[in-house]
């Protein structure tokens, strides 16, 4: 590994490391709590994250989704709720650490109800069989990893929520660097190998997210972090 790519996912490592920190400050100071409202905990995390670490800085919408919400995907925008006595919470920042992208995701369940522990537990045990499955297979492309985790939903007895599975990262914005074609994405239609370098001939790296709904039980949950960054 060369100098430049040692330099990379050092940083990359370091922003993810910092933003664990935040989510477990999060937890630590009991921000994720019945009685308040999605947008009300966004503020919160906000101004948590600027105290710890002076972040004003994202690069993608902050999302806090409670309830029946966290069914929704990352584009949609449903109204408002307020967090209720045994619900269910995911988190899903994307902050900004010196120019390096993090993008993290935990969901939460408040209370013991067994649904959302299972939920909470299997997105856990898929996103590692998803490293797992991505590790084994060097020439994986997007569609073939994607097919993986969605099928992986169906075997814990859920759905996969979402319409892919991960993204690419790096130094921001990424997203003018790499564009937003389907062949940055975990997506259904991206049949070209994750390993492939990028049009700098510099190796490409992925976030995996995964998303597994219960549109019946009318929840979700979600996990995402760093796929290609020991």
């Amino acid at each position: 590994m060369n100098s430049f790519v040692e330099n990379r996912h050092a940083s990359l490592r370091e922003a993810e490391r910092k933003a664990a920190e935040l989510f477990q400050a999060i937890e630590d100071k009991n921000i994720l709590r019945s009685g308040t409202t999605e947008k009300q905990i966004n503020r919160d995390i906000y101004d948590l994250a600027f105290q710890m670490f002076g972040i004003k800085k994202y690069w993608h919408k902050r999302i806090v989704r409670a309830g029946k919400n966290t069914l929704h995907p990352y584009k949609e925008n449903p109204p408002d709720l307020t967090v209720l006595e045994d619900d269910i919470v995911f988190l899903d920042f994307g902050p900004i650490f010196e120019d390096w992208e993090a993008d993290f995701g935990r969901t939460y369940v408040l209370g013991q109800d067994p649904n959302k522990t299972k939920l909470r537990h299997d997105i856990g045990q898929a996103w590692a069989e998803g490293k797992t499955y991505f590790q084994s297979k060097p020439n994986v492309t997007g569609s073939e990893l994607f097919a993986f985790v969605s099928d992986l939903a169906h075997q814990y007895g859920w759905e996969f929520g979402g319409p892919h599975a991960g993204h690419l990262i790096g130094e921001f914005p990424h997203e003018e660097i790499q564009g937003e074609e389907v062949e940055n994405y975990i997506h259904p239609d991206n049949h070209i190998a994750m390993r492939e370098p990028d049009k700098n001939g510099h190796p490409r790296d992925w976030i995996l997210e995964i998303h597994f709904v219960d549109r019946e039980l009318e929840i979700g949950g979600f996990i995402e972090q760093l796929l290609t960054v020991d």
